[in-house]
């Protein structure tokens, strides 16, 4: 094994292509810049490693380009995500002022239907629409036959519309 590196000897000469190297395959400068600091930094975790300093460069490009496919689909796998947010607040934005307080309104009128529900109703509701369970799981947890549970939740919701219908017509 050979004396240290010099990394900053190496950073000078070799940079420029580095950063090509990382260019060329994230297009855009600013990973391109990362790419080639994280790569030095992996360089010099196992500088040890290193038999042949006359392959120093050679090796840093490998680690460039390995380095720069890595960060490519890290961003890659970011993407669908930051757009479905952008998306969702695009939709919500659309929204005018008036339609949120409809909705507001709407809501509470709907919990306060709810609570004029037997109580019986209001459980297998609440557990259905606000913790999501299906009626097998209802069943479960409330110690009721899953037909039951099917026949109280058809017949809150029933309920509920009949009550939504008295309040919107008030």
């Amino acid at each position: 094994m050979n004396a240290t590196i010099d990394f900053s000897e190496i950073y000078d000469v070799a940079y420029k292509r580095l950063f090509h190297i990382a260019y060329s395959i994230t297009r855009n400068v600013h990973l391109a810049e990362d790419v080639v600091q994280d790569a030095f930094l992996k360089a010099m975790q196992k500088a040890t490693t290193i038999q042949d300093r006359s392959k120093t460069i050679a090796w840093l490009s490998v680690i460039t380009t390995r380095t720069a496919i890595d960060t490519l689909r890290k961003e890659k796998r970011k993407i669908p995500m930051e757009q479905n947010m952008l998306e969702a607040l695009g939709k919500e934005m659309k929204q005018n002022v008036e339609q949120e307080v409809e909705t507001g309104l709407f809501v509470d009128d709907i919990k306060s239907a709810i609570k004029q529900l037997t109580k019986e109703y209001q459980h297998v509701l609440l557990l259905k629409l606000k913790l999501g369970l299906k009626e097998n799981e209802i069943a479960d947890v409330l110690n009721l036959n899953p037909c039951t549970v099917k026949t109280r939740i058809h017949r809150a919701r029933k309920q509920l519309k009949m009550l939504c219908q008295r309040q919107i017509s008030a």
